[in-house]
């Protein structure tokens, strides 16, 4: 299976933001993830993160995750006081869409808490079709100015989970490969198999 070589161990600097007025003329968007596992529904905050959820959006309206895969586990066994599911298009040719701006928590006023929903990035605007929903609160994606490495910029959360996190919760158990995604920093959180999303739709 093809692996997204992102990890959620690696951030680096954003682009400029649209302005405040742009921000406001987008209201909170509901939609929901269909998996073989259960529903999971998540709000979307347009109003404070209007480049990412846009973003997130045109891939749910065109269908692009349909049939894609929750495919990513992180425990404490493999990456210690870290947990996220992470899913998406997996840099599928003919689903992906052009890479988007970094909006950084200090701009948008979100954090990661437990559920929150984010976008995993490698480097200066390269986020795309990939997401991830923390489990527990995270306060180390959020911007760092004092954390070494990196740019300190974090990742850029966008919604939350309001319906589904003991479906989140059942993936982040699900079994994993022992040695699938070593090459990538990714051993013992690729899972096998993963899980199928049917369709995510706006509710």
């Amino acid at each position: 299976m093809k692996q997204d070589r992102r990890t959620v161990a690696a951030a680096l600097a954003g682009l400029p933001l649209l302005g405040g007025a742009a921000m406001a003329q987008t209201p909170a968007t509901r939609v929901v993830i269909e998996t073989a596992a259960g529903s999971i529904t998540l709000e979307l905050y347009g109003d404070k993160a209007p480049v990412t959820v846009a973003n997130f959006l045109r891939y749910v309206d065109e269908q692009r995750f349909d049939g894609k895969q929750f495919y990513r586990t992180v425990r404490p066994e493999t990456m210690p006081t870290i947990g996220l599911i992470q899913g998406g298009v997996q840099g599928d040719p003919t689903r992906v869409l052009p890479p988007i701006a970094h909006e950084p928590t200090t701009q948008t006023g979100l954090r990661h808490k437990d559920g929150t929903m984010s976008m995993p990035r490698r480097g200066l605007g390269t986020a795309d079709g990939e997401f991830f929903i923390v489990l527990g609160d995270a306060p180390w994606f959020d911007v760092n100015p004092i954390k070494p490495g990196d740019d300190n910029l974090g990742f850029a959360a966008f919604g939350q989970v309001v319906e589904g996190m003991d479906v989140v919760r059942a993936i982040h158990a699900m079994p994993t490969h022992p040695t699938e995604g070593e090459t990538y920093g990714m051993k013992g959180q690729i899972l096998e198999p993963p899980l199928k999303i049917t369709a995510v739709r706006r509710a």
